[in-house]
């Protein structure tokens, strides 16, 4: 057996690790080659974002290491090249390196003779060969821990700092057989080889970085493809992030990203001395983030981004004012073709893209780091496709949600429900610049001035629209505005500094930008406009209340998980796993007992939802369980109590002509509840004590008491179907085809104990 042979041999022979598992956090590479295609890098970060799912943010990658576990003989050039360019993916996910520890001196060549006996002094020189075996004293194994190459300004700072401070007390260390002795404490460090034949390994720990960007421009898949050799994609990479400021910093001085030795140090690194102190302060970088340029220390995190940072928006107008249009060019960055090429990236169904009318709701983040800055909701390599919740959500310091609701007069009853149990922070009143407005555009008024939502009133499709159009259709809407029932004045943005001037004033102003989704005119003062939105809602201070989460949709039967629900928490905080809670009413006003056994925001597992989130929950059921779960629903931690009746104070508004007396039957919305009720019972408010004129009050004819627009009541409401979860508090809308009033319910007379 030749030489060559054997090495072949050993190569799939001598194990250094456990075989690699199709699951876990674990990867194998033999060797990643710097000159790959576009295709190939993204298999490569899609398979480490798989890796980093499947350890909860945290991945290992074994460089020079086959699948089977064995040693795949590379020498320290290629790993260390491998090393850099996974790195690289990393930082393109929003991931930074924890820990690179090269290993080498783990295979040993021993010599052999044909006679089978391992150095046979007597063997004739011409018999005797070479083989490769792993070295049994593993004190001999040399470990180095280098810093990563790409690291970030607030782990390098202080990484920097420790190792200046050695090299200061190790200017008159002395070199002997490959160890350096003296250092820090007089400790005997080993040193790499870098010649060739060295037999090297790495190990790379990556910790995925759950806050807004790490970096001000993460290194992408895109540069390292345009990379033509290993030298210019340092380069690259080092100019996009900054990196030549720590040009006087060890780790770059002393080693080339090839691990070469510089000519005026030959001192190669050593690990440090407080190395699990260093490792110990990375990994609660991992999982926050600094702001620096707020000068505050408190750590930021994706999930307070997703809470006290996240302003929801209900985007409302006709049918044809370009809601899901407007939404999908701030979502992806991209202009639209004048044909639907932007509505057709957020749509749901197929007749929706078919037909250009939004039937359901749906929700887009759209991100903005801290310097107000859009994040581009399109990814820079796969051009055609869109970020996913989570990566948006992991890469901005502030999200502002689009809500986008049906604008057809048909869908009218699904708009007022999102609105309902929405939670919007604020309203976006689209109108179409070349047609006056209608009368859907005074009902979506009406029904977030009901709600008490300030609006914003854009005009759309402005590129070709004539003057006098665009002209007669503010006039317009400055009448509807103006009028009693709504109230507002507008105020038209031009400039940044109307940006700033209507802010604070939003219950009384209506701001109006002019904006284009095909010229992208108007499009950054919207995008300012949105990240200057003050948060209305703050839930954060519902957190010391019983934990309450509104069910908006169910998913009875998830492959692999089981009963999965979607919704918002409205108050509280809920730990997943071993907290147990009340999920209800069934039709007979019962609540499921259960556990949540897994929880997302924007698509990311957690472990906490807290309040001011829009989050899933994962539940443990069995199959008849499953049956009686239901839109409407709510989630406690304690055991609620379910009812058919409730007492309102209502108010009718103005517009059509109605009347409402005892036995009237109305569709009712209460946040996410929906459900026909009927007024059991009807009580004056007593109006002159509220300075109200006459014109408020409520008759009282031969059939007793009638409410009409304008009037004030107490009713009693009773559900037609079944039993619902309502508690003082919460606002409510009916309506009979049209809205016809608003209330706020003052009690619960009578409850079924479950």
């Amino acid at each position: 057996m030749t030489s060559s042979s054997n090495k072949v041999y050993a190569r799939r022979s001598l194990r250094v690790v456990d075989a690699e598992s199709h699951d876990g956090s674990s990867e194998y590479k033999r060797q990643v080659h710097k000159e790959l295609s576009t295709t190939r890098l993204r298999t490569l970060s899609t398979q480490m974002s798989y890796r980093l799912d499947e350890g909860k943010g945290r991945c290992t990658y074994h460089i020079g290491v086959e699948d089977d576990g064995c040693h795949s003989l590379l020498d320290y050039p290629a790993v260390s090249e491998s090393a850099w360019i996974l790195e690289s993916i990393a930082r393109s996910l929003n991931a930074i390196v924890l820990e690179r520890k090269m290993i080498q001196s783990e295979i040993v060549e021993v010599v052999a003779g044909n006679n089978g006996e391992d150095g046979n002094d007597e063997a004739v020189d011409g018999d005797r060969e070479e083989e490769l075996s792993l070295v049994q004293d593993r004190s001999r194994v040399v470990v180095v821990e280098e810093p990563p190459v790409l690291g970030s300004r607030n782990i390098n700072q202080g990484y920097n700092q420790n190792i200046g401070e050695e090299n200061k007390e190790d200017e008159k260390e002395e070199k002997d057989g490959g160890e350096i002795k003296g250092g820090k404490n007089g400790k005997t460090m080993k040193k790499l080889c870098m010649e060739e034949g060295s037999y090297t390994r790495c190990e790379l720990t990556i910790q995925r970085v759950e806050t807004h960007m790490l970096d001000p421009s993460p290194l992408s898949l895109s540069s390292l493809s345009r990379a033509s050799s290993m030298g210019e994609g340092v380069d690259g990479a080092m100019a996009m992030t900054e990196l030549s400021e720590l040009a006087g910093s060890l780790q770059l001085n002393n080693i080339d990203i090839n691990g070469n030795t510089k000519e005026e140090e030959t001192k190669s690194f050593s690990p440090l001395e407080e190395g699990e102190e260093k490792v110990e302060n990375i990994n609660n970088i991992g999982t926050t983030t600094w702001n620096d340029t707020s000068g505050d220390d408190r750590p930021i995190s994706v999930e307070e981004t997703l809470s006290s940072r996240n302003v929801r928006v209900a985007v409302v107008g006709n049918v044809d004012a370009g809601k899901s249009t407007l939404i999908g060019t701030l979502t992806s960055s991209f202009l639209d073709d004048g044909r639907g090429s932007s509505r057709t990236s957020i749509m749901k169904h197929r007749h929706e893209i078919e037909s250009g009318r939004t039937s359901t709701s749906s929700s887009h983040l759209l991100g903005f780091n801290q310097s107000g800055e859009c994040i581009a909701g399109r990814d820079k390599i796969r051009s055609n496709k869109m970020k996913s919740e989570d990566e948006i959500a992991r890469s901005s310091y502030r999200i502002v949600t689009l809500m986008d609701l049906a604008g057809h007069e048909k869908y009218l009853k699904t708009t007022i429900h999102g609105v309902s149990s929405g939670m919007a922070d604020y309203g976006l009143i689209l109108v179409n610049s070349r047609h006056p407005p209608t009368h859907m555009t005074e009902h979506h008024l009406n029904l977030c001035c009901s709600y008490g939502i300030p609006v914003v009133v854009v005009f759309t499709k402005i590129d070709g629209c004539p003057e006098h159009a665009l002209a007669t259709s503010k006039k317009e809407l400055g009448k509807l505005l103006k009028s009693p029932e709504i109230g507002k004045r507008p105020f038209t943005v031009r400039t940044e500094a109307d940006v700033a001037t209507c802010m604070g004033k939003l219950h009384t102003l209506a701001p109006m930008i002019d904006v284009s989704c095909v010229t992208g005119e108007g499009l950054d003062l919207l995008r300012k406009m949105l990240f200057a939105l003050p948060k209305r809602r703050q839930h954060e201070k519902k957190l010391n209340r019983p934990f309450e989460f509104l069910v908006e949709d169910v998913f009875s039967n998830v492959p692999g998980v089981g009963s999965v629900v979607s919704g918002f928490v409205n108050a509280g905080e809920l730990t997943v796993g071993s907290t147990q809670v009340f999920i209800g009413p069934t039709d007979d006003g019962t609540f499921l007992k259960t556990v949540a056994k897994s929880a997302h925001i924007a698509r990311i597992n957690t472990t906490r939802v807290t309040a001011g989130q829009s989050a899933t929950l994962a539940f443990s059921l069995n199959k008849e369980m499953r049956k009686k779960l239901r839109r409407g629903m709510v989630v406690m931690r304690d055991n609620p109590t379910s009812t058919k009746e409730f007492d309102a104070e209502i108010c009718v508004l103005k517009g059509e002509g109605t009347t409402i007396r005892e036995s009237y039957q109305a569709y009712v919305h209460i946040l996410n509840v929906r459900q026909t009720a009927f007024a059991r019972n009807i009580e004056i408010v007593n109006n002159n004590a509220l300075g109200l004129p006459p014109s408020h009050g409520a008759k009282l004819d031969s059939e007793g008491i009638v409410l009409r627009p304008g009037s004030r009541a107490k009713v009693r409401f009773e559900f037609a179907q079944r039993p619902e979860y309502i508690r003082p508090g919460m606002r409510m809308l009916f309506r009979d085809g049209r809205v016809r009033g608003v209330g706020i319910v003052t009690g619960i007379p009578t409850v079924t104990a479950t």
